[in-house]
């Protein structure tokens, strides 16, 4: 970070004065318990206890061979605790909004992952929790829906513009600004600061685990590490620890959708400027009276039109290549992977998926690739089988 709360040109905290109170408050609770051994202690008590940490670094042997070039590896965070990543952030931000005696959370969710996280931790800890839910979105992740509502949370399906992820963030900045007194968890590596820097703190637990457990396999780094883009949370946990390692490429796959030459896709990086959206400066799409731009993806949780500020700074020193995939692109690495390795990814992960797919064959055999299987399938099998069926 180059100065306060700035990636190089891009982050910032742009938002109303009630809001800025309140994100200074919490940049001084972050700051002071980010590196307090009793805060660290209970955090990664219940990463492991509660969320099942460590996740596997996967060799996909019959994946590997099948392509014939490099060997990849999966990090299993589909085994996290409720199937994603996002329980690694969510139990970190929780803990903060308990030492801020904060009885009420709200969280906004695309996928529905993020909102099933914070449910959760919202019980475990006896908050109240709101999660927000663009309408379209609780459509296509019904089940993430009853997840939630199963452990307490009230679900508010957001009905507005594209009614997606977009809107589930809008309307959850709205509901913060009418209870201060709320907590909000916000899920991806987006907003304004602190939030980024706090998303990414806690998802460097991804890529500190990688960078070990590839060492103990292989007894050297990878030569690159691949993880999907939306606002960008699984992905700059898998990427943290190895920034700093020029010999590892590094990759984000955007959603692409129906193709980046139409105009139903979400790639943010790929198409977009340079912007301000939801409380930060960033590369985002827009529309060309500087209204934001309806995007999509068949993926609930890249359905985004922008990214968060590390990702545009990355972009931009041209540390992390970006680039995208489609819906059918994602769709066949999903059923690659289920049909050669038994394992059933989520669709955003799929996107990542199906960048190794096609690098991997024209890569040598002794060379690694660390996929990040930020997530596991089962809500995305009946969207899946409509789209199948609708082809």
């Amino acid at each position: 970070m180059t100065q306060k709360g700035f990636y190089g040109d891009f982050g910032g905290s742009f938002v109303p004065k009630e809001i800025q109170t309140l994100l200074n408050e919490l940049e001084d609770i972050f700051e002071k318990y980010r590196k307090d051994d009793e805060f660290l202690k209970e955090y990664h008590y219940y990463l492991t206890d509660y969320a099942g940490r460590e996740t596997p670094l996967y060799f996909a042997e019959s994946l590997t061979n099948y392509l014939g070039g490099a060997k990849i590896y999966l990090k299993r965070e589909d085994l996290n605790h409720l199937g994603s990543h996002k329980l690694n952030n969510v139990l970190g931000q929780i803990l903060l909004a308990k030492r801020m005696g904060k009885t009420r959370v709200i969280a906004e969710t695309g996928a529905g992952q993020h909102g099933v996280a914070t449910a959760a931790a919202a019980a475990k800890f006896g908050m109240a929790c709101d999660v927000y839910m663009g309408a379209e979105d609780v459509k296509r992740q019904r089940l993430n829906v009853f997840r939630m509502e199963m452990m307490g949370a009230r679900v508010h399906a957001v009905e507005a513009g594209t009614a997606t992820l977009k809107e589930a963030v809008d309307a959850a900045f709205a509901a913060w600004m009418a209870d201060l007194d709320a907590f909000y968890v916000l899920g991806s590596a987006v907003g304004p600061h602190p939030y980024p820097s706090i998303v990414h703190e806690f998802q460097k637990i991804i890529s500190e685990e990688s960078r070990q457990q590839i060492l103990d396999k292989e007894g050297r780094l990878p030569d690159a590490v691949i993880a999907c883009v939306g606002g960008g949370s699984n992905a700059i946990g898998a990427f943290s620890e190895y920034i700093t390692d020029n010999s590892v490429t590094l990759i984000g796959v955007e959603a692409a959708g129906h193709g980046v030459d139409t105009e139903k896709h979400a790639a943010t990086m790929t198409k977009g400027s340079v912007g301000i959206i939801d409380g930060m400066k960033t590369f985002a799409l827009f529309e060309k009276d500087g209204s934001v731009a309806p995007v999509y993806s068949i993926s609930a949780g890249l359905d985004y039109p922008g990214v968060g500020p590390e990702h545009a700074f990355l972009k931009e020193n041209g540390r992390v290549e970006y680039v995208s995939a489609t819906d059918d692109e994602a769709v066949q690495a999903l059923l690659l992977l289920s049909k050669m390795e038994g394992i059933i990814p989520a669709i955003e992960s799929s996107h990542a998926l199906a960048e190794a797919i096609k690098r991997a064959p024209y890569m040598s055999k002794d060379q690694i690739i660390i996929v990040n299987l930020s997530g596991r399938g089962d809500k995305d099998v009946a969207s899946i089988a409509d789209y199948l069926e609708n082809k």
